[in-house]
């Protein structure tokens, strides 16, 4: 079950969880208020969502170092 919940979170961008465990939350908790929140704000957290896996892909994509040509 962790291996398949692994995979999920890799391929969700993993928002909820860089969240957890930036502030010290649970995973899972945080998931809850972001499904409770958007259905009481008729979605609209899923656009920052979007927003913050946006800016951790292009965080991620900078902190890459290329040491060589071949790295590209």
């Amino acid at each position: 079950m962790k291996h398949i919940q692994r995979f999920l979170e890799s391929q969700a961008f993993g928002v909820c969880t860089s969240i957890g465990e930036k502030l010290g939350f649970a995973t899972s908790s945080i998931r809850l208020y972001f499904i409770y929140l958007s259905f009481l704000t008729f979605g609209s957290p899923v656009l920052v969502y979007l927003i913050m896996a946006f800016w951790l892909n292009v965080r991620k994509h900078l902190r890459r170092e290329r040491s060589t040509v071949w790295d590209v």
